[in-house]
């Protein structure tokens, strides 16, 4: 093979895996070439995570401006909102994000190459350079970080629909009339939620019988009824069948509805129903590289491909979805390439659902303990006896925590009100601990936080 650039570090694909794959090797003095055929950074903080969280905190801000009389401000009758300056200040920081990226790749020394690689070989790619022409790199080591993409439901008349996914929606310059979301899952619960706070008319459809499905049913009831109580209309057990028109200007959405058909009318549709593997068209039957049924790569519990020397890390590898995970997983690939024994098994990953107030977990909940057999006690109690939440009028929301049922481990801890993401990791640093709970119901927590509330709730554990 003619022109072959031969390298130590073939990385592709810059995202929450790659780029510290990339960074360290070449920090350390090894010659690694990165390819990226998108946005430097990948999704987190060009398209995904920290842009929608950046909107939510707008839509925040507007909500509180709703309230405002509540406080003791005089605000006038009315609030309007625009989008442009809402769009402008997400911009600003993508555009900081960015340049931070760029500074990160410059300072390590990775040679970062922006165009899209296709595999011909054995950890052999043929890049399409973004700026015209082609190179061919073969990597001693081969690490993929593909990440995925919102998937499209195969149905009648939906492609024709131009639906937004997450990525449209995120920059729009404009306010949705009326936003049919397809999904009930994270990105579209954050998402409506900001839509109908910045002023759009929000319906959220969900197949299933609950928003958020892999939540307790008592969360999930918590959840509809702040987005009923926000005026968002939730229709649950709700099949969408096909749909008409186009995403901007006017849809219409059939669905089955138990045993009757309806039809919802709006002017915006949101598809928020899964996400795809990014890894069909780029050669990988050709390197070695096995998928799995639904398209991600295989992967053992060292992040190890079927393919000799070519690791997968992040979403492409099946891991949890989060930008969190797709850091640890460059962590197992780096120290076991170092010595170490590090694997994926038994990680004890904590999520954050941004809506507001925030719903956080980490360990088992109840449905999952029941699934899997494992007996256990629970405490739970309302959000507003924590003391805080008077302070700040936000008392909606519950804690509730999952204990052994003969001993005193946490099994699970579920929290949704304010600031519960930072409930949430004070009792994961105990579970990493192995920590039992009466360690956390003993401790002494500055009044008045949030984290004061675990004495309050664990005070009242039932006996073993």
């Amino acid at each position: 093979m003619a022109n072959v650039e031969k390298i130590e570090n073939l990385v592709i694909g810059s995202g929450g895996s790659g780029k510290f794959v990339g960074w360290t090797m070449a920090g350390a003095g090894r010659r690694t070439a990165m390819i990226e055929r998108g946005a430097l950074g990948g999704a987190c903080p060009n398209v995904a995570c920290l842009p929608s969280k950046n909107i939510i905190y707008s839509a925040k801000v507007a909500a509180l401006a709703r309230r405002g009389a509540e406080f003791g401000l005089k605000t006038g009758s009315s609030l309007s909102i625009d989008m442009k300056t809402v769009q402008r200040r997400k911009r600003l920081m993508v555009e900081g994000l960015h340049q931070m990226h760029v500074d990160l790749s410059n300072a390590s020394g990775v040679e970062l190459i922006m165009g899209s690689a296709r595999f011909i070989a054995p950890r052999t790619a043929e890049i399409s350079l973004k700026k015209g022409g082609k190179r061919t790199i073969e990597g001693e080591r081969v690490f993929i970080d593909l990440g995925t993409r919102a998937t499209i439901p195969r149905l009648k008349g939906l492609e024709a629909a131009k639906p937004m996914t997450h990525v449209e929606l995120l920059d729009l310059d404009r306010l949705p009339e009326h936003l049919i979301v397809m999904g009930g899952g994270y990105v579209g619960l954050e998402l409506a939620q900001a839509m109908r706070r910045l002023g759009a008319r929000v319906t959220v459809i969900e197949a299933g019988p609950q928003l958020a499905a892999q939540e307790d049913p008592d969360v999930s009831a918590l959840l509809k009824d702040l987005f009923v109580g926000e005026g968002i209309e939730v229709l649950l057990g709700t099949h969408v069948d096909e749909v008409e028109g186009r995403s901007g200007d006017r849809v219409k959405v059939h669905a089955t509805e138990g045993p009757g058909t309806r039809a919802i009318e709006g002017t915006d549709l949101l598809v928020a129903t899964g996400r795809t593997a990014n890894t069909d068209g780029i050669g990988l039957e050709l390197t070695g590289v096995e998928l799995d049924a639904q398209g991600f790569i295989k992967v053992n519990e060292r992040l190890e491909t079927t393919a000799q020397n070519i690791w997968a890390m992040g979403d492409c590898a099946g891991s949890p979805m989060f930008t969190h995970v797709a850091f640890d997983d460059f962590r197992v690939v780096h120290e076991n390439l170092n010595g170490g024994n590090r694997t994926t098994r038994d990680r004890l990953i904590p999520f954050c659902m941004f809506t507001d107030p925030e719903l956080a977990r980490v360990g088992k909940n109840e449905t999952e303990a029941r699934r899997d057999g494992i007996a256990y006690r629970v405490v739970k109690m309302p959000m507003a006896n924590v003391l805080r939440t008077r302070t700040v009028t936000e008392p909606r929301g519950i804690m509730k925590m999952l204990i052994a049922k003969d001993s005193d481990q946490i099994l699970g801890f579920t929290a949704m009100g304010f600031e519960a993401s930072e409930q949430m990791a004070a009792v994961q640093t105990a579970m990493i601990g192995h920590l039992p709970y009466a360690a956390l119901r003993d401790a002494i927590y500055t009044h008045p936080t949030m984290s004061e509330g675990l004495n309050v709730l664990l005070g009242n554990v039932p006996a073993a």
